[in-house]
């Protein structure tokens, strides 16, 4: 795909066109899914921006390589919710179900290092944990969205079923990240008095 103009000024008053060239209002269900796989997006480069700061080169470059993977995926998503129902293209990006087994051998293989939970975490940790529970916070919301996007016109399974077991990922890899750099992991605290 070639991007010669960043402005097309078709969108001034309200309304945006999808991948095969219907036009749609910005406030649609279906922009709202595709608008919240890319804010997932956002929010996982700029994980990747801290992650490059970040002083663990081993941990930080097998973050890395998920996370490009994970973001390519992502544009992958948002480029068939874009897409109007029945519409296809030449090269039509993918979401596969292989691609969910990928995101669970993920998984499988940071958990190996990690301690069964006993209680809800609290968000945070580090800057880059912090920020993958943030980026999975998204993810749920992009879930969720497509789940009702589901109820009134067709989606693909497969994408829900990736933004699912994504947003799981982000919250393995967080603790995972969280526990390489050293990082503390704060448990939920019931207050029990009454």
């Amino acid at each position: 795909m070639r991007i010669t103009k960043v402005y097309t000024r078709t969108g001034d008053a309200g309304k945006t066109r999808l991948a095969g060239g219907q036009p749609v209002w910005k406030d649609s269900l279906r922009v709202e899914a595709y608008g919240t796989v890319d804010e997932v997006n956002a929010s996982i480069g700029l994980v990747r921006v801290f992650n490059a700061e970040a002083a663990e080169p081993k941990t930080g470059a097998v973050l890395e390589e998920y996370l490009r993977w994970v973001q390519n995926k992502l544009f992958d998503a948002g480029g068939l919710l874009a897409t109007a129902p029945g519409q296809t293209f030449p090269n039509m990006p993918q979401v596969t179900p292989q691609d969910v087994t990928k995101l669970e051998r993920m998984i499988d293989a940071c958990q190996k290092d990690l301690a069964p939970l006993k209680e809800f975490i609290l968000p945070g940790g580090g800057k880059v944990s912090g920020q993958l529970h943030q980026a999975r916070t998204i993810c749920r919301r992009a879930e969720r969205l497509c789940v009702k996007l589901a109820k009134e016109e067709p989606v693909d399974a497969v994408i829900g079923k990736f933004l699912n077991r994504l947003s799981d990922a982000l919250f393995v890899l967080a603790r995972w990240s969280a526990k390489m750099h050293g990082e503390p992991e704060f448990l939920w605290q019931r207050d029990l008095k009454k």
